[in-house]
């Protein structure tokens, strides 16, 4: 042991001896001291004693000798013994009540020690009870960390097997493009021997028309057996409902136009792609191009309706199903209803309640409610007859964007860019399922009245689908860019898209898989929520443009025409489920109402 160590273990025991001391005598220092001073008195009164002793036998001695003398002493020392034995009583008195006193001031002592012990032994069970608290805290930290140990090394296990199945995953995307590559240079070569047979049976078909017609012309009379085929007229497509000749000549007119949009034009009966008897066959009637969309619905020409809708830009416009009234919602925070069927610029009421813009509107199939979604993070649900607020649904963490009714009119369900999707019961006005789609919706519909089956569209570029029976999702569709819309027709067989890259895509939900894209050199999708929609029988396809223009194509992919009229971006468009209506909203505060009457 050091000379340090040495030192301050010594100090540390003196320390300790000090304070014992101080601890034990500090609450009898009066009592020693009156102790001490009882001690010295005793001690002077056995000192006096003895003196009175000495005194007393001289006294004795000297009586016993004789003389006057000394009994004048013996008075004289009995007065004195007399005065000392009063005084000593009286010191008696003195120390007994001092002792009194002394004895009570222990008791409190005795008391306030009582009490000190009581405490401190309070003191020392919450001192147990706190380290066995600490000792079991210290035991449930060491299983943290052999818990934590363990899911670091679970983390670490995932992350390795994450990493596994990303490189195989990786490698499997590889082989499937490889073997998409491989498919599509077999269908290649199968596309081009079918185009090769194709073109040998036309040559064949060709060389025995041309045999035909030498026989035929070598034979006598052969001009009353065969005559030349007469070429089509090369009449330009003329539009469907602007004909100024007969009736005959505009369905001659539309099959001609029609005709040459299916690449059937006269080159293909001169350069034999049809023969004599074939061209008849091959040419379509018109009960045939309306079925497949060619002569269907006019197109909405003219300008019937212009107004301000909204303060500031316009986001919104959905018709009524029941009569002739359009919604619109804006960036104003409202919600406002326009009676089209009197042509009034003025609006039949105006909805409010929501406290940021208006991004979508839409009816439920009664045309009694009036649903509207906004950026403030909620759902609202108005009456058309009171216009009336009737429920407020807030829940999602970020801005609505679409909302429709499921199950009407009991349920309905929202799509947010907090990349959930929420049903909603309007009986309890709760939510009562979130699905996480994992990305921003940006728009969503339902596919019958039930609404069974969701569909929305996502930044992620996905349409997904949800079965709301089996809470089961199907498999995704992947476009190739985010989605801006979506809309379904009637049947619940068909749906289309609107998407970033400029295009709507048309699928075919029986198949799953797009079946036609639709385009143009001028069209641009305007922004993120863009609104692309159906005619009332699915013939016919209507989407706003960055340009200001409304383009409107057949449902078979080829434009038929493109309506003006707007100076800024279109942001959504409606058709009329009971007439040949169009309705129209941009980033402007404008409201464009079309007809074709």
């Amino acid at each position: 042991m050091s000379t340090d160590e040495c030192t301050s273990w010594r100090e540390h025991v003196i320390k300790c001896l000090r304070e014992r001391n101080s601890k034990e005598c500090d609450n009898f220092k009066e009592i020693i001291l009156q102790n001490n001073r009882l001690i010295g008195q005793c001690a002077q009164l056995k000192s006096d004693n003895l003196k009175l002793s000495v005194e007393n036998e001289q006294l004795r001695n000297s009586v016993s000798t004789g003389g006057a003398g000394p009994n004048v002493a013996i008075v004289t020392l009995e007065k004195k013994l007399l005065e000392e034995l009063t005084e000593l009583h009286k010191r008696k008195g003195e120390n007994s009540q001092m002792i009194v006193d002394l004895n009570v001031k222990v008791e409190q002592q005795k008391k306030l020690i009582a009490e000190k012990e009581q405490s401190l032994f309070e003191q020392q069970t919450a001192n147990n009870r706190l380290r066995a608290e600490v000792q079991m805290l210290h035991s449930n930290l060491e299983e943290l960390k052999k818990l934590n140990t363990t899911m670091l090394d679970e983390h670490t296990a995932l992350h390795l097997a994450f990493s596994a199945s990303e490189e195989k995953l990786r490698s499997v995307q590889d082989e499937n493009r490889c073997l998409l590559d491989r498919l599509m240079r077999y269908k290649s070569k199968d596309a081009d021997k079918l185009n090769e047979e194709n073109e040998s049976i036309l040559r064949k078909r060709s060389d025995k028309l041309k045999r035909d017609i030498e026989d035929a012309v070598r034979e006598p009379g052969s001009s009353n057996n065969f005559s030349s085929p007469v070429p089509r007229s090369s009449t330009s497509p003329v539009p469907f409902g602007s004909c100024a000749v007969s009736d005959n000549e505009c369905e001659e007119a539309s099959i001609n136009g029609a005709m040459d949009a299916l690449g059937m034009g006269d080159d293909d009966y001169i350069s034999g792609r049809f023969s004599a008897g074939e061209a008849e066959t091959a040419r379509p009637s018109i009960d045939t191009l309306k079925a497949a969309g060619y002569l269907g619905q006019p197109n909405p020409t003219k300008i019937i309706m212009k107004f301000e809708a909204h303060e500031n830009e316009s986001h919104a416009v959905r018709w009524s199903p029941v009569e002739r009234m359009v919604a619109t919602g804006g960036a104003d925070r409202k919600v406002k209803l326009w009676d089209v069927g009197k042509a009034s610029t003025e609006p039949r009421a105006v909805l409010s309640g929501s406290s940021a813009g208006i991004n979508s509107v839409d009816f439920d199939s009664t045309g009694t409610y009036i649903l509207g979604t906004s950026n403030d993070y909620g759902a609202r649900v108005w009456t058309v007859m009171d216009n009336r607020l009737r429920h407020t649904l807030t829940g999602h963490s970020g801005k609505v964007m679409a909302a429709k009714y499921v199950q009407e009119p009991i349920k309905v369900v929202t799509g947010s860019h907090d990349r959930t999707l929420k049903i909603w019961d309007l009986r309890s006005i709760a939510c009562i399922e979130t699905k996480f789609a994992g990305s921003s919706c940006n728009d969503l519909v339902t596919t019958d009245s039930l609404g069974s089956t969701i569909i929305s569209g996502h930044y992620d570029k996905k349409i997904r689908f949800w079965d709301i029976r089996t809470e089961k999702q199907a498999d995704d569709v992947i476009m190739p860019a985010k989605i801006t819309s979506l809309d379904l027709s009637k049947d619940c067989n068909y749906l289309i898209c609107s998407v970033r890259d400029d295009t709507i895509k048309l699928l075919d939900l029986r198949k799953n898989l797009v079946i036609s894209t639709f385009t143009n050199e001028h069209f641009k999708v305007s922004c993120d929520f863009a609104r692309a929609t159906f005619n009332s029988n699915a013939s016919k396809i209507a989407c706003g443009s960055a340009d200001g223009a409304i383009y409107i194509w057949n449902i078979n992919g080829f434009l038929e025409t493109t309506l003006k009229g707007h100076s800024t971006a279109v942001n959504a468009v409606s058709w009329s489920p009971n007439s040949n209506s169009l309705a129209s909203v941009g980033k402007s505060k404008r409201c464009i109402i079309y007809s074709n009457s």
